[in-house]
This record gives C-alpha cells, structure tokens and sequence, in this order.
C-alpha cells in the first residue's frame, strides 16, 4: 500500500476515515489492482502453475483436524515436496488450501488480514458462519482466474465458541459452501482419501485417533493418486496437522507427526492397504 502514501508522511484521507469492518471491502475501494481476483490473464494464454493438492479434516468430541500432504506438482512434474498448505486463520481457525499453490497461499493471507481488520474495528471475534461467509466472498471474488485454470479450492476448519464443537466447511471454485458433517477432504486425491475417512471415522474419536485418521487418508490419497505426497521417511518430510479446541489453533510438532507416520508405516509392512472397517 506505499504508493498511497503521501509525501507528508501522512496516511491518505481514506486510511482514517470510518468504514467498513471488512478488509477485503476496504482494499476493493482503494486499491482493488491488489486482489487476486482482479488480476487477469491476456486471452489464450494459459499458465501451469504449481498446485497443491489434498487436504483432509475430521471432527473429533472436542475440536476438529485438518492436515495437508506436502506435495505441489506442475503438470506431471513434481514442483516442491515440503509445500506447506494448513495455515492458521485465527485463534480458532485453519484453512487448508488445494488448487493454484501461489494464488492459494495470497488468498490465506488476505484471509487473515480480514479476520484481523473485522476484530480490530468492531472490537470482537467473528462468530466461525461469519468467517466462513468472508471467506466465500473471497473465493466467488476469484471466478474469472479460475475460468483460466486458477482455481483455488479451500477447507476451512475451526472450533465453534458459540456451538463448543468442531465444524468443517468446503468450498467449490464459485464460492459455493457445504457444512460437512464429520469429516471432508478436497484436491486431487480427496476420493481415495474421502473413501479411507468413510471407512474408519468414528464420532466419539480423541484428537489423537483424529490426528492419526487423517494421516491414514493422507497415506490411502498418495497410494492412489500420484499428485499426492505421502509421509516421506528419508527426506523426513511429513504432513502438516493441525488441532483447533476451545484452548485455539495447534499445529502438532514435526516429531509428534513423524511418530504417527512411522506407526502407520510399519502398519502397512503387514497390511499395505491399511487398517480396515469392522465387518458386522
């Protein structure tokens, strides 16, 4: 925002004139070249960019997971192993992002700065629905680059103060919004990885058997779909996953993810397509 600096060292009128809670309407008014969605690309051309792939989360009685693999491909290339694709959103909340890494990870940080601005002008935390309506705003703002292949596809996770449970929202490239019960996944690998949560999902699950559920649908993506990256034991490159109770945003240390990701790996030396659901 430098260039609507003044040569007074003063902030232009705009900055100190009451407005809007939102951010994003503050930077639509003033500066709207910066939005991510207002950026287009010249006619016929397209871009291959790097893309992140699957993320996962579940609720557990308590709180609710969301982890992410750590692979970006471009087309058949793989384009980085460690990407990260969890972030926190707030206190209380996380987004996991699938689709145009780079576009993908400005988004997170508009986010943020939106969640930050509302609080800081009305004095208070958004209620979790509220957040979840910014960020549709957000999305739905980025149909024209998704129309070019630059599509950005989100879960949005977090713990409910109001409610005293975990939820879990899922986007489409409009911005459309589900509430999923249970758990979700999205990105390239979210079928396999939808179809080994389904399997073993519980609703009475600790933070812990959450933790570990994710990493197996994680392990069941990668087996399956090649633009997902599983727990990579010689590089020591594992997941990302992050926990959100009513104490807030945590993200689990690289040593408590590496020893589920070894437990589950010496799992599949005696059962290489996982554990299985129990038969009645």
């Amino acid at each position: 925002m430098e260039a609507n600096l003044t040569g007074t060292g003063r902030l232009p009128a705009a900055f100190l004139t009451p407005g809007s809670s939102s951010f994003l309407d503050f930077l639509s008014a003033h500066q709207p070249e910066l939005l991510p969605g207002r950026r287009t690309l010249p006619e016929g051309l397209t871009v291959e960019a790097p893309h992140g792939t699957t993320i996962v989360s579940a609720v557990f009685d308590g709180g609710v997971v969301i982890a992410g693999d750590r692979r970006a491909t471009m087309g058949n290339v793989i384009a980085q192993r460690d990407i990260e694709k969890v972030f926190p959103a707030d206190e209380y909340s996380a987004v996991g992002i699938a689709g145009t890494a780079g576009l993908a990870v400005e988004m997170v940080r508009l986010f943020q700065l939106e969640l930050e601005h509302y609080e800081k002008i009305e004095g208070t935390v958004l209620s979790l629905e509220g957040k979840a309506n910014r960020l549709t705003t957000m999305i739905r703002s980025n149909l024209a680059m998704a129309m070019q292949g630059l599509a950005v596809v989100p879960i949005f996770a977090g713990y409910d103060l109001d409610l005293g449970r975990g939820r879990i929202f899922t986007y489409d490239v409009t911005g459309g919004r589900s509430e999923e019960r249970g758990f979700a996944a999205t990105g390239s690998g979210s079928v396999f990885a939808r179809g080994s949560m389904k399997k073993l999902y519980r609703d009475d699950l600790t933070a812990e058997q959450a933790a570990t559920l994710a990493v197996q649908a994680l392990y069941d993506a990668a087996d399956d779909d090649s633009a997902t990256g599983g727990p990579d034991l010689a590089r020591k490159i594992f997941p990302i996953v992050s926990v959100i109770t009513e104490d807030g945003f945590e993200r689990l240390s690289e040593e408590r993810v590496s020893q589920i990701a070894v437990s589950i790996t010496d799992q599949r030396r005696e059962h290489p397509n996982g554990p299985q659901a129990p038969l009645l």
